[in-house]
């Protein structure tokens, strides 16, 4: 009798979590916009690979990799982050990281590495509106529909289960038994 107790709570509770699942995972909203990871569109130099940017989409206030090849010093500048030196040259390349501005306009940008030959090569990246954290809020941000939704299934099945549990208890000792 105990068992099948124990296994009618188990299977209430399995089913609860189960039911409100897809719940829990849906997302509505910027956050759930992905954004593969691939390299930006090659420019410069007649369209040559001489300049890159990792990641290509970076958000707000987040760092950008800029790597050069042939290019052995020099600068980089974008409107979205402050001018950067490249760093000596490693078998060919040169690479400067950037931090992008926090109120960079989302959208894509051109960044241009000038060589100290003069040669230039240009690449495009795109910023992404920055995702900052909610963190040390203390409790004043509101739960959202999808916590609500989670939490009153979760409620409802406590509730359900537990008149069961009332409901039988009763029958058995009015038996007599």
């Amino acid at each position: 009798m105990r068992a099948a107790r124990t296994l009618a709570v188990t299977a209430t509770a399995f089913a609860a979590l189960g039911l409100a699942a897809p719940l829990a995972t849906a997302t509505n909203g910027p956050s759930s916009v992905t954004v593969g990871s691939f390299q930006a569109p090659k420019g410069g130099d007649n369209n040559n690979s001489n300049i890159t940017v990792s990641p290509f989409a970076v958000h707000q206030g987040a760092l950008l990799l800029v790597t050069t090849r042939d290019c052995a010093a020099g600068t980089v500048s974008s409107a979205a982050f402050p001018s950067g030196t490249l760093s000596g040259s490693n078998q060919g390349f040169s690479t400067v990281s950037v931090r992008i501005f926090d109120n960079a306009t989302p959208g894509l940008h051109t960044v241009t590495a000038t060589c100290v030959n003069g040669r230039k090569l240009t690449t495009q990246f795109r910023v992404l509106a920055g995702q900052g954290s909610q963190g040390g809020l203390g409790g004043s941000l509101a739960p959202g529909s999808t916590e609500m939704a989670v939490g009153g299934g979760l409620v409802a099945a406590a509730a359900l289960g537990g008149g069961l549990f009332i409901a039988r208890r009763r029958r058995t000792t009015g038996a007599g038994v």
